[in-house]
């Protein structure tokens, strides 16, 4: 939409069509309403600033970071799961019938699905340890995770069993109308509930014993997670095209497609060329239908479902029949339905020729054709006469989107998607795992029908296992179903990051939409305007999923299935039901629709739409229902299904209600009750004049603009997502930076990522030891933060664990030359004074069966079994007689951390790799539900900054510690303060990133005690602000200050820029990268170097090296590390032939023998000379001596 200079000033939303409509901006005013209600002017501009804040602390209390997983769970467990189960109907055993065993009637099987039952996870723990009778302990997440379990819900299932026969019966034909007819006989019937499986469980979730815990393990603990095998597992969202609408496309011919996750129920509608008759142009064009694998004309198909003639058919599509394409196309369609079937119109004539096209397609449906058209054919539309209504609006789409009336629909748009969660990825996997089930248990029911065998129990041809360890396969893979297809896709689960909270909390909300990167991808890559407020439209990693993998913004919520029904609202709004007929005409009135299917229609949609908007604000109609009026096609559209992504955004017009609420604290379902704040879909958004904040309401109440404000943002940030909203004067800086600092620095930067240490044993784990709050404040920091008043502070306290790093004082300048190229200097005082220290802390992991587990065929001397030996592979003084190391064991490379040895006394013992070091934390002894005993111990390492460390600000400025200088070779101010960073000031202009220079200059006012603060991207402070603020505390405006050398105390001449900024410390370290070696191990086949840097392995010299050393000339080098430190070897060459000549033991004259080399082609030992070759070069030449191909060797003497 193009704004006018004076609307594009004031902040106002776009929408999507290409043209701006007055009506569509006062979609909500009450006509009536007699009076004019209060304005929101009279509630001032500070306090409905201060007022959003609040509202928007409230919003993250009631929904949190991570309810899109939660409540998409609770869904499943609650709906989906009972589901999932209740559609496979009956199910019918029949018999083998092998003729050799036929004995008596065929006996059949017939098996039901009933109630889905689920427990609170729990483990079985023998009968000893007995808490309620049955052996069961609860498990809870922390037991999971430290004894490597599945934290995982037994799943029950009422099942229906019964076996019968079928008997031919006499019966009265006066009475029956039959004189036989088959009866069922029933021989057992059984109706019990039985364990079908187990099912992983989302932490924090309805089911999950966590959520009704005063007190969890780890304060940073959200949940939104599963805990399959001890590893956390969370879903990534599945971008999905919607089903619930029809898609109207030109990729490959125009075609109106109703889809359905049933491949049987999908309908196809489309504009084929048709050049069979004379009468009718070569390039006219005629409609079809593709229905149940088949293709017929659709206007048969018309009068299959009721209709009596073609002018009742025009009528019902309702199109212009002004443009001569529009008649074209029809007078063709008609000419190509007579073609194909004569006389269709007669009665019963149609609905034989679609019964005759379905019935020879290659996998035709065993239902009558009535049944068909029922079943396949818009299931949700009851009647035929419906069906072909809703067939027509197919039929109209499709003309209005040829003329050029109708856009087709754009696979990028979030209005045309939808997210599959937990709960739908869950019910497809689940579905899988069911049918594996039930075809075993139907080839094993079968094989007992038989006359000569006896049914067992039921428990007998359920496997649980099936679906226990399918489930946790497809978690520990990442291998899910697809949605339609028999194959399995990945990227849907992911293991989650715990280097810091935020990288934990950001993995939980990420988007993947699946494409093959085979092709061209298109426009998928780039940012859709729809994306707005839902999408955060920077965070996204690079390389071959950038623009694929997204995050939610930070204010993004993803809907649920709304049981609620909803005929009766929309009937009390004005709503007609739709007529069950094909001769009524509905021209000018406009189509209601629910979740795609046509319900009803009405007269004034403007009124009928405002009425339903203000039931929802009354509490009436759930919030999440969306509802979007489509003032050009005439439709009112209403959703509310799962997946769709909502907002949450001030309503104008209800302002005045806040005086309403008592009390300064506001609860979000209050708000939302009373109608100040509604949830608002990527549909519903398009019909939305949205301001940016509350000073454009202002600005345009003061300007007296004509387009009036529907809705308001809360903050312009919450456009971001959560990574980026933390980011100060993000606004400010290149967006190829922030990209950075989202998706890399703040996730690798080194914070304190759980409270819970000593109860977790992660493979790898950081720990800063000091971690600060930066000195600014953002709006969505402070909305996530703890509630006012704590710890003794007024106002909200910002969120300490998204920020994973510390202030340091940064001065701009080079210092000798030492921070070129992104490399920094550092202050040595204050590294040793504790700045940036951190722990390292790494644990090893060991297995052995256990006594219960063990294999009975095993011999007695395989069994292997924690302990120590005295090993030749390392050493073992740090271990006890378990084979375990003592708490505070220092420990090296070589030494033994975890002894292992057999009975026979073979080792298979644990050693730390080359480069490994560190001092027991801690050690773990226990077993997991696998039958498996299994120990661990943590090494942890204290590390200081040193030469290579990573670091990086929240601009994106990274860089490696390069020198580590004294603190009085620093220069220092006038008051004394030395820099800890010394960053070049070279970073700057071609990076673009000012909003570091902004967080200097601002965190030196705040330190200062100045009262601007915040760096909230889009509302920053203005240069002038801040600039004050400076000036106020006594410093230059422009952050410089006077410096004198350490050196020689003499005063440099140029002012150096030096504030506060926030730095953090990355976990790519010099310690874990560094690789050296003179010689070491080699690979036994070709004697080269290994390639491991743990193996103590070699360094990769590629072709680019060669030619680098080779450019500088150093020929030395370059022999040396090509061939003296890699495979240097010698060989002997004879001169006369040029071949190889090897050292045997030989007879001669004399009878004694001599070892040496010999040419066995010149039968002669002389002129056989020594040359250095590589062995590779050997052993090339051997292969090929193998394959009857002789290499000949040139020899010099150098």
């Amino acid at each position: 939409m193009v704004l006018p200079s004076d609307a594009s000033d004031l902040g106002m939303g776009s929408s999507s069509k290409g043209h701006a409509v007055v009506e569509e901006y006062t979609m909500d005013i009450d006509d009536e309403e007699l009076f004019e209600p209060p304005s929101f002017e009279d509630l001032g501009e500070a306090f409905l600033i201060d007022f959003c804040r609040k509202a928007s602390s409230s919003f993250f209390r009631e929904y949190g970071l991570i309810s899109h997983q939660i409540k998409s769970f609770n869904d499943f467990t609650k709906n989906g799961i009972q589901r999932v189960f209740d559609s496979f109907g009956e199910m019918i055993v029949e018999p083998g019938y092998d003729p050799s065993k036929k004995g008596a009637d065929w006996c059949y099987a017939r098996v039901r699905f009933g109630k889905v039952t689920l427990e609170r996870p729990q483990f079985y723990a023998g009968e000893k340890l007995n808490e309620n009778g049955k052996g069961f302990l609860t498990l809870l997440p922390r037991h999971a995770r430290l004894q490597n379990m599945t934290y995982s819900s037994r799943m029950t299932v009422n099942i229906h069993f019964q076996i019968y026969t079928k008997v031919l019966v006499q019966s009265d034909k006066f009475k029956t109308g039959k004189e036989k007819y088959v009866n069922e006989e029933i021989i057992q019937e059984v109706e019990k509930d039985v364990l079908i499986g187990r099912i992983p469980v989302m932490v924090k979730s309805d089911l999950c014993w966590m959520s009704e815990a005063q007190k969890g393990d780890c304060d940073f603990d959200l949940g939104g997670y599963f805990l399959v095998k001890g590893a956390e597992k969370t879903f990534v969202a599945q971008e999905q095209i919607s089903l619930r609408k029809l898609w109207i496309s030109d990729s490959q011919g125009w075609t109106v497609a109703y889809r359905s996750a049933w491949k049987r129920k999908r309908i196809y509608l489309k504009l084929a060329s048709n050049q069979s008759f004379d009468n009718v142009k070569s390039d006219e064009r005629v409609l079809t239908v593709y229905l149940l694998s088949t293709e017929m004309p659709v206007w048969i198909l018309f009068f299959a479902l009721g209709a009596s003639s073609d002018r009742e058919v025009v009528e019902l599509i309702d199109c212009s029949l002004e443009d001569a394409r529009v008649t074209n196309i029809l007078f063709a369609s008609i000419y190509d339905a007579d073609e194909k079937c004569d006389g269709f119109r007669r009665a019963g004539r149609a609905l034989d020729f679609v019964e005759q096209r379905i019935k020879n397609c290659q996998f035709p449906p065993t239902e009558s054709i009535n049944e068909c058209l029922e079943n396949y054919l818009f299931p949700a539309l009851g009647s035929p006469k419906r069906k072909a209504r809703f067939l027509a609006y197919m039929v109209k789409l499709l003309l209005q989107a040829y003329t050029g009336r109708r856009q087709s629909d754009s696979k990028d748009d979030f209005k045309n998607k939808r997210l599959a969660m937990a709960g739908e990825l869950l019910e497809r996997e689940l579905t899988v795992q069911i049918l594996n089930v039930r075809k075993r248990m139907m080839r094993a029911i079968q094989r007992d029908l038989y006359a000569d065998r006896e049914a067992r129990d039921i428990e007998h041809y359920l496997d649980a296992s099936i679906i226990t360890n399918g489930l946790s396969r497809a978690f520990s893979t990442g291998a899910w179903s697809h949605p339609f297809k028999a194959e399995r896709i990945a990227g849907v689960v992911a293991t989650l990051r715990r280097t810091n909270p935020l990288q934990a909390v950001s993995d939980m909300r990420k988007l993947r939409q699946q494409v093959n990167y085979t092709g061209k991808v298109g426009d998928a890559r780039y940012p859709h305007p729809s994306h707005w407020g839902k999408v955060c439209f920077l965070s996204t990693p690079d390389g071959e999923n950038c623009g694929l993998v997204k995050n939610l913004a930070v204010t993004g919520l993803v809907s649920i299935n709304s049981w609620e029904p909803l005929d009766n609202i929309l009937s009390a709004c004005g709503m007609e039901k739709l007529v069950n007929d094909t001769r009524t005409s509905l021209s000018g009135t406009v189509k209601i629709f629910v979740n795609g299917d046509w319900i009803g229609i009405c007269n004034d949609a403007h009124a009928f739409v405002s009425q339903l908007r203000r039931k929802r604000r009354q509490k009436e109609l759930p919030s999440e229902v969306e509802i979007k009026r489509d003032l050009h096609q005439g439709e009112v559209r209403i959703y509310s299904d799962a997946g769709r992504i909502l907002r949450p955004l001030l309503v104008v017009e209800n302002l005045h209600h806040i005086k309403e609420i008592k009390g300064d604290s506001y609860d979000f379902k209050v708000l939302l009750d009373k109608g100040i704040v509604e949830l608002i879909g990527p549909e519903e958004e398009e019909d939305c004049c949205t301001a940016w904040g509350i000073s454009y309401l202002f600005k345009a109440a003061e300007s007296k603009h004509t387009v009036k404000y529907t809705h308001c943002e809360l903050d312009m940030s919450f456009l971001l997502g959560l990574s980026c909203g933390l980011i100060p004067f993000a606004n400010h800086d290149h967006a190829r930076r922030v990209l950075y600092e989202s998706e890399k620095h703040c996730h690798q930067g080194i914070g304190y990522s759980t409270t819970n240490p000593n109860i977790r044993v992660d493979t790898l784990s950081h720990q800063l030891y000091y971690p600060q709050r930066p000195l600014f404040r953002t709006v969505v920091a402070d909305s996530l933060g703890k509630p006012e008043g704590s710890l003794g502070h007024k106002g909200m306290i910002p969120t300490p664990e998204y920020f994973n790093g510390q202030n340091a004082i940064v001065a701009v300048n080079v210092h000798l030359g030492y921070n070129q190229e992104d490399s920094l200097v550092m202050n040595r005082a204050s590294m040793e004074r504790g700045m940036f220290r951190t722990e390292h802390i790494r644990s090893y992991k060991a297995e052995v069966d256990n006594n219960e587990s063990l294999d009975k065929r095993k011999k007695s001397e395989d069994v292997i079994n924690f302990g120590k030996v005295q090993s030749k592979i390392g050493r073992v003084d740090s271990l006890e007689d378990d084979g375990l190391p003592f708490i505070g064991a220092n420990l090296h490379a070589g030494d033994i951390i975890i002894g292992k040895c057999a009975e026979s006394g073979a080792d298979h013992s644990i050693k730390l790799k080359h480069t490994e070091k560190g001092m027991v934390q801690k050690v773990v002894l226990s077993a997991n539900d696998d039958g498996k005993n299994f120990a661990v111990v943590s090494l942890r390492q204290v590390r200081t900054p040193r030469l290579g460390d990573k670091f990086a600000s929240m601009h994106g400025q990274k860089g490696v510690l390069g020198f580590l200088e004294a603190q009085e070779n620093f220069p220092f101010t006038k008051q004394g303060i030395v820099p800890d960073v010394v960053i070049n000031p070279h970073a700057f202009p071609s990076r673009q990133t000012p909003g570091q220079l902004l967080e200097a200059a601002l965190g030196k006012g705040i330190a200062c005690r100045g009262p601007v603060k915040y760096a909230t991207p889009f509302s920053t402070p203005s240069i002038t602000d801040i600039t004050e603020q400076l000036h106020r505390a006594g410093f230059s405006r422009w952050g410089s200050e006077r410096v004198y050398n350490g050196r020689t105390g003499e005063m440099v001449q140029s002012l150096i820029f030096m504030g506060p900024t926030f730095y953090q410390r990355l976990i790519h370290m010099a310690e874990d990268k560094v690789k050296f070696r003179n010689t070491g191990p080699v690979h036994p086949l070709t004697r080269q170097p290994v390639a491991d840097r743990k193996r103590f392995g070699g360094i990769k010299f590629g072709e680019m090296e060669r030619d680098c050393l080779i450019a500088h000339g150093a020929s030395a080098n370059l022999h040396e590390r090509l061939f003296t430190l890699s495979d240097s070897s010698q060989v002997h060459v004879c001169q006369k032939c040029k071949n190889l000549a090897y050292v045997i033991q030989r007879s001669v004259p004399g009878g004694r023998k001599i070892r040496g080399p010999f040419c066995r082609i010149c039968e002669t030992a002389d002129d056989i000379v020594k040359v250095d070759v590589p062995y590779g070069a050997k052993l090339l030449c051997q292969e090929l001596f193998s394959m009857g191909i002789s290499l000949k060797f040139d020899t010099q003497l150098c």
